[in-house]
């Protein structure tokens, strides 16, 4: 039996809460405004379907050998958000500091591919709620597409609430970017909790 509100509310708090995703498009926002930082949540989007779609595709598949790659899977995530949290403490209001780079497209959607926090969204909702209930192929992509939206749907947000308070964030730079940094530390340390 599929539990709509059970399914909705771990796909809900998966993709609000902070992660690589929604600290660095708030970060972004901050920086460069809401529609400069735009392609970079484009890039998370799209990013988001090619993830979420392979994941679909092989979710039976990657269930066998997720024991033996959940290990290689944190330990690369890890670096990466630490990579990031470095990245978000160094980084400054400044528009023209590397923000051609920083907000594009191609960096939003490859950041996905590093994300091990998809990787668990993915497997998660489609093998404790979508599969055991809908085999139909239609269905299948129905849901795989709303697992995108929903998923990138929270670093949208971050970068709207970003850009309203940008004002008061850039004021405060250090202790902003003091605390996204930490909340990155925070989820690669607890992925090994």
């Amino acid at each position: 039996m599929f539990h709509l509100s059970d399914f909705l509310i771990c796909c809900f708090i998966t993709a609000y809460t902070p992660g690589a995703n929604n600290l660095l498009s708030m970060s972004n926002a901050i920086r460069l405004g809401f529609r400069r930082s735009f392609r970079f949540n484009l890039g998370i989007l799209t990013g988001f379907t090619i993830v979420m779609t392979v994941c679909t595709i092989f979710s039976t598949t990657l269930l066998t050998l997720l024991p033996k790659v959940k290990f290689i899977m944190q330990i690369l995530g890890a670096a990466y958000m630490l990579y990031l949290a470095w990245k978000v403490w160094k980084s400054t209001v400044d528009p023209s500091a590397d923000s051609e780079h920083a907000a594009s497209f191609l960096s939003g959607m490859v950041l996905q591919f590093a994300n091990p926090k998809i990787y668990i969204y993915a497997i998660t909702a489609m093998t404790l709620y979508i599969l055991p209930v809908y085999h139909s192929l239609a269905a299948i992509i129905g849901f795989t597409i709303l697992l995108s939206l929903i998923g990138a749907s929270g670093s949208f947000a971050w970068a709207l609430c970003g850009s309203a308070f940008c004002r008061y964030l850039s004021r405060h730079t250090k202790g902003v970017n003091l605390v996204m940094a930490l909340l990155l530390v925070y989820c690669a340390v607890a992925l090994f909790l």
